[in-house]
Order: structure tokens, then sequence, then C-alpha cells
């Protein structure tokens, strides 16, 4: 409960009941999951780029995590579609954000 009130662990000097901002800040990014280092609108920018106008208004990217970029897909033929050219587009997406940032792409259909 205390760790949730602090938003942190206890401190690391206990005599002075301290901790500095880098103690913290690694915990508090984990617990937002914004550890990926890729902010939502250059995923969103990469992805309207490579996905292209008509798809990308059918589509929208909702989370990227441990290296799987998850998209809602409004259609269902435009979901298989976009299974047909999905190797692709991971290779666009690999050339513009990294090959470590994107490693798969996941479709779901909203």
């Amino acid at each position: 409960m205390l760790r949730e009130f602090r938003g942190s662990e206890e401190p690391l000097d206990l005599e002075k009941n301290m901790s500095t901002p880098a103690d913290l800040l690694g915990g508090i990014l984990k617990d937002l999951r914004l550890t990926e280092g890729v902010e939502e609108s250059r995923l969103r920018e990469a992805w309207s780029e490579v996905a292209g106008e008509f798809v990308g208004r059918q589509t929208e990217p909702v989370s990227l995590r441990q290296g799987v970029l998850t998209l809602r897909v409004i259609q269902p033929s435009m979901r298989f579609h976009l299974e047909q050219i999905r190797n692709e587009l991971l290779h666009r997406l690999k050339q513009k954000l990294g090959a470590q940032t994107v490693r798969d792409v996941r479709l779901i259909l909203g």
C-alpha cells in the first residue's frame, strides 16, 4: 500500500529517508509501460507512412510491447489483406523504427 502511495519502492538510503529521481525513474517508467523507448506519436507517424493513406484510415496501432506491434483493423477483408503483406509491412516498420523495436505484427479486429 505504501509503494502505491509513494509511486515507488522504499528509499535507498533509509537513514536520510530519501531517494534521488534517478533511483525512482526506472520503476515509474516500467509501471507506466514506457520502457520500450518508442513514443506513441512516433509509432503512429511511422505506421501512417508504412501503411499508406487508405490502409492507415482503416487501422490503428494499439500497443507496442516486447517488440510486438498490435494493430486494430476495422474490417475482416482488410485484416486478410494485411495478413498477406505482413512480411513486407514488418520489413518496412523495422527500417523505420529499428529492427529491435518491432519484431512482429499482430492484427486484431475491432
